[in-house]
């Protein structure tokens, strides 16, 4: 059971609002829709998924990175949901969003691990800006390398902006307004592409 640690908006979504779905192409996929309320709740929302996902990559095999592509307007929550993302694998420096540097590298160090398991596995979380670039410019950033990286996390902001360079098994995360305060959060997994 979840602990008070964790906002209400993902107690409530934790609890049934998980779907599958089965497209026409025979993808399925699992959407988690939450609505936070604040930006507080939104990295909480973010650290609450990096733990789920710490958990979620002992039970699969993997080739390469975790790549989680990050989608929504100006605004919406990608950069607080990474500041908790980040914050869930124990990084305790300022994130900021890598807007003129492209990328940035932050180390997950093994003390910050809570299962040793976890520990053997990631080494780097990868945070990436794709609002100014296109898919021919990300060998110039060390992409492949990245995404071969079996050891690193990538969490691309504007991913839909490079979506025909992201990886088949890519987690889309869409960010959306809803009222000044309120944005809705969507969690999309896809089995196969």
């Amino acid at each position: 059971m979840l602990t008070k640690h964790y906002p209400r908006c993902v107690m409530f979504c934790y609890d049934g609002y998980m779907r599958h779905r089965k497209t026409k192409n025979k993808k399925r996929s699992t959407i988690l829709e939450i609505i936070t309320k604040s930006n507080h709740e939104t990295k909480k929302l973010g650290a609450f998924l990096a733990q789920i996902e710490q958990h979620q990559i002992l039970l699969k095999k993997r080739s390469g990175a975790l790549v989680l592509s990050l989608e929504g307007d100006l605004g919406s929550g990608k950069t607080t949901f990474v500041k908790g993302f980040a914050k869930g694998f124990g990084i305790r420096e300022t994130i900021q969003s890598p807007t003129f540097v492209i990328a940035k590298i932050y180390k997950i160090k093994p003390s910050t691990i809570r299962t040793a398991r976890t520990l053997e596995h990631f080494k780097n979380l990868v945070h990436i800006d794709a609002y100014r670039i296109e898919p021919k410019d990300l060998p110039a950033i060390g992409w492949n390398e990245f995404i071969k990286g079996s050891r690193n996390i990538v969490l691309v902001e504007w991913g839909d902006r490079i979506r025909n360079a992201l990886p088949r098994k890519t987690i889309r995360i869409c960010f959306s307004h809803n009222t000044k305060n309120t944005r809705t959060v969507r969690y999309i997994c896809q089995e196969a592409r």
